[in-house]
Order: structure tokens, then C-alpha cells, then sequence
């Protein structure tokens, strides 16, 4: 990668119309035509920023992707950034996936999305991601990409994260070894209050997930970390994740090692969205064919 190229990329906030609900995004941009377009939707109690995290550049999809000719569209999801004061309780799911649905259409028409779209979902973000493809309102969708999300719990209910002000619930993320040293320091970027709809959908999700998965057929990628607290993903647990998405025409199952449960801010990081890229690239492949 040449300095030239480097320093063409770009990384702006903006604002997209989600059928009358603004919403913010950060959003990075190659030099020349893009390749595709990568959606990044955070998780729960968490931001875009996410996905261009401060205590180290070479943890930031949107410089990455952008620098492989990918544009990446991190969007805050609903209730979070610009719409938190308009939605302070956010959305449910079927809501929250019309929403960005909409959104994902305003920025297609202001934008070029390349050979098409992929979804990268983190945590909650990929519940939204997999109600997305099952309703298949998303134009041009590719694939998805998920982290940091399953269908079966490894806590109780009772453990799972409650509404109100963010909280990084350090035990959460792994080994705190496995994260640059300003990490939790630069946290108050990327951390957000939690929405209380949010916390009432976690408990349902097992269920959810179910009930959508049939409709999904589109690729699915999932990626479980090394030291991922929230969900099980020993080999039984994988195996039945698939079979619950019989419709998609490819299901795989990895693990990052050396990450916990939010790979995007880790020292794996680069490892971890250098694959996404890769993932997309294949997808891009399969459809010129």
C-alpha cells in the first residue's frame, strides 16, 4: 500500500434518512471504485466507533477496508448516537432491521455499493444482521459476516447485560492482555447506554433464532473468539447452528484465537477483519461468476 493511496482514504461521520429516523455513521471510502460495501453494526452497549477503535490504527476496519478497496459503512444502530435522543429505549428487532433496511437504501442511492452488499454483525449487531437476511428488504445482499453471537447462551438470563448507562464490563471482554493498553482508556468512544428494548430481546433470541434462520439464504460466516464468554461454541453447539440455517447456501464456523469477546478492539483484530475482507472477496467472486 503506497503513502499516496493511504492518505486518499477517508474516514467522515455522516447522517442517512431511515424512513424519517436519522441516523449517524462513520464512514470509510477507498481512493477509486469500490470493490463492495461492508455494513458494520455494532453490538449492545457499544457504538460504530466500534469498528474504528482509537488505542491502535491498525485495529480500525474502516482504514483497513477502505484501504483494500472495500467501502465500510459502520452505522450506529437505533437508539444509539444521533437517534438516541429520538428512540431513547431503541427499537426490537423486527423494527430495528426495518430501520437500517431503510437507511442501508438511502445510502445506496447516494453512494456506490460496488458488486453489492455484506453485512458484519457484532454481538447484537449480528441478531440484526440475521433478521435482515431473513427479510430480505436489504438490496444487493452478499453475505454475512457475525461475531461475537449464537444461539445458545454459556451465562444464565439472569447474567446478561441490563439496560442504563454503558458499562464495559471488563470481565466480559477476555483477558485484558488480549486488548492494546489504551483500550479501556479510550473506552468512553466506543461504550454507550445499553436500551432497554435491547435488554428484553436478549432473553427471546434463542427462540428468535429459530424462528428466523430458515429464511436466511444468504452465506453465513460466523466467528466465535478464543475466550468468547456469552455463547457456547463447542463442536455440538456449532454443529446445531448450522442445521437451523438449511436454506443459506453456505454456513461456516470459525474461531479467532487470541481475542475475546469484542475481536474488533483486540490485537487480533487486523487478523480477524483481514478475513471479513476475504470473506467479501469471495463472495464478490462467486457472484461474478
Amino acid at each position: 500500500m503506497t503513502t499516496a493511496v493511504a492518505t486518499a482514504v477517508r474516514v467522515r461521520p455522516i447522517t442517512l434518512n431511515a424512513a424519517g429516523i436519522t441516523l449517524s455513521a462513520l464512514l470509510g471510502t477507498p481512493a477509486g471504485p469500490a470493490r463492495g460495501t461492508i455494513l458494520a453494526l455494532h453490538g449492545a452497549g457499544m457504538s460504530a466507533a466500534y469498528f474504528h477503535g482509537l488505542a491502535d490504527p491498525g485495529t480500525s476496519l474502516l482504514r483497513l477496508g477502505a484501504q483494500l478497496g472495500m467501502t465500510v459503512l459502520a452505522l450506529d444502530r437505533p437508539g444509539y448516537g444521533h437517534s438516541a435522543a429520538h428512540l431513547p429505549d431503541g427499537q426490537y428487532l423486527a423494527d430495528q432491521a426495518a430501520t437500517v433496511a431503510a437507511a442501508v437504501r438511502d445510502f445506496a442511492d447516494r453512494y456506490p455499493v460496488g458488486a453489492g452488499l455484506v453485512v458484519l454483525g457484532h454481538s447484537f449487531g449480528g441478531k440484526v444482521a440475521l433478521t435482515l437476511a431473513g427479510g430480505g428488504a436489504v438490496p444487493d445482499l452478499l453475505g454475512l459476516d457475525i461475531s461475537g453471537c449464537g444461539h445458545r447462551y454459556a451465562v444464565p438470563d439472569a447474567d446478561l447485560p441490563g439496560a442504563g448507562a454503558g458499562r464495559t464490563r471488563v470481565a466480559s471482554w477476555g483477558p485484558l492482555g488480549l486488548y492494546p493498553p489504551s483500550t479501556f482508556r479510550e473506552s468512553r468512544t466506543v461504550v454507550a447506554p445499553l436500551p432497554a428494548r435491547e435488554t428484553e430481546e436478549a432473553g427471546r433470541w434463542p427462540r428468535t433464532f429459530r424462528e428466523l434462520a430458515p429464511a436466511v439464504r444468504v452465506p453465513v460466516r460466523f466467528t466465535f473468539a478464543e475466550y468468547e464468554p456469552w455463547w457456547r461454541h463447542d463442536p455440538e453447539t456449532l454443529a446445531d447452528l448450522r442445521s437451523h440455517l438449511g436454506a443459506a447456501p453456505r454456513v461456516s464456523t470459525e474461531r479467532q484465537v487470541h481475542a475475546g469477546h469484542n475481536i474488533s478492539l483486540g490485537r487480533t483484530a487486523r487478523s480477524y477483519h483481514l478475513r471479513v475482507i476475504g470473506f467479501v472477496e469471495e463472495l464478490i467472486a462467486v457472484r461474478g461468476i
